[in-house]
């Protein structure tokens, strides 16, 4: 069935960056909004960025001017490009799928299993 697997986290410190990758399988989702959530210990999972099919991107406050979302649809890839990050950025990351402008929790319909971010100071 439909498959979102992320890749891409790791441990770095304060400043550094990373790229975060979800591969697509099963279906093609270049009609949906695709995502990226996270969640840190003992807090809840927020959304932090997210693509539409026309191009269109949204981004938390906290990560605006940091992080980049993108996607390369012939190959059902999303990315998250994270730069200057922060020790407050440390969570699991999940690529999520939803339907057109629906990229928010209690509409996601396709979850990954998540990839570690630690950032250290």
């Amino acid at each position: 069935q439909v498959q979102l697997v992320e890749s891409g986290g790791g441990s770095v410190q304060a400043g550094g960056s990373l790229r975060l990758s979800c591969a697509a399988s099963g279906y093609t989702y270049s009609s949906y909004c695709m995502g990226w959530f996270r969640q840190a210990p003992g807090k809840e999972r927020e959304g932090v960025a997210s693509i539409e099919s026309d191009g269109g991107t949204s981004y938390a406050d906290s990560v605006k001017g940091r992080f980049t979302i993108a996607k390369d649809n012939a190959r059902n890839t999303l990315y998250l490009q994270m730069n200057s990050l922060k020790p407050e950025d440390t969570a699991m990351y999940y690529c999520a799928a939803g339907p057109p402008y629906r990229c928010q929790l209690g509409y996601i319909e396709v979850w990954g299993q998540g990839t570690l971010v630690t950032v250290s100071s």
